[in-house]
């Protein structure tokens, strides 16, 4: 599939810290919304799959469209208000020598037939805006290629880093 993605993603500043927040919409009901990012087969279809307990409060994530499909991440559910709030956080290696803490909120509201996906990720170190912001942006692209019926796997990486890091590193500075 050609793409030739458009950066949607923006620089907020919340009273935690600095966050880049991206926004996605789909045609149908918040709890089918709810599903595809919450559900492991669901989600397994366009980023990751889960495994554990969230009733314990964390739940190993395994990225599947990593290349090196590296190895699971813990991370805390913060908060969980089905079908409207999840907030995650996770402690891991931004790159082998970068330990980073990675603050993840996902929103969902729904009118008129359309819901709204908010998705925001702390960035602790401006400097990881320009590969994170790209990342997030083909892996949202990904969701709704899943969730409307495309193959997630024709949405290609390369479309999206580099070209899209100047967009994100600007909005560090």
């Amino acid at each position: 599939m050609s793409t030739d993605p458009t950066p949607t993603g923006r620089r907020e500043q919340r009273a935690d810290g600095t966050y880049v927040v991206l926004t996605r919409t789909f045609r149908a009901p918040i709890e089918d919304v709810w599903a595809a990012i919450t559900e492991p087969d669901r989600l397994a279809r366009w980023i990751g799959r889960w495994t554990g307990d969230p009733e314990a409060g964390t739940v190993r994530f395994h990225m599947l469209y990593e290349g090196e499909n590296g190895e699971p991440e813990e991370y805390t559910i913060d908060t969980c208000d089905a079908p409207t709030r999840l907030e995650l956080t996770s402690h891991m290696a931004y790159d082998a020598s970068t330990p980073a803490t990675w603050h993840l909120e996902l929103d969902l509201a729904e009118a008129g037939g359309v819901t709204t996906l908010t998705f925001a990720q702390s960035i602790p170190d401006a400097t990881m805006a320009g590969s994170i912001g790209p990342g997030w942006e083909y892996y949202l692209d990904r969701l709704v290629a899943a969730e409307t019926g495309s193959d997630p796997a024709a949405i290609g990486f390369d479309a999206y880093y580099p070209a899209l890091s100047g967009h994100y590193g600007d909005l560090s500075t």
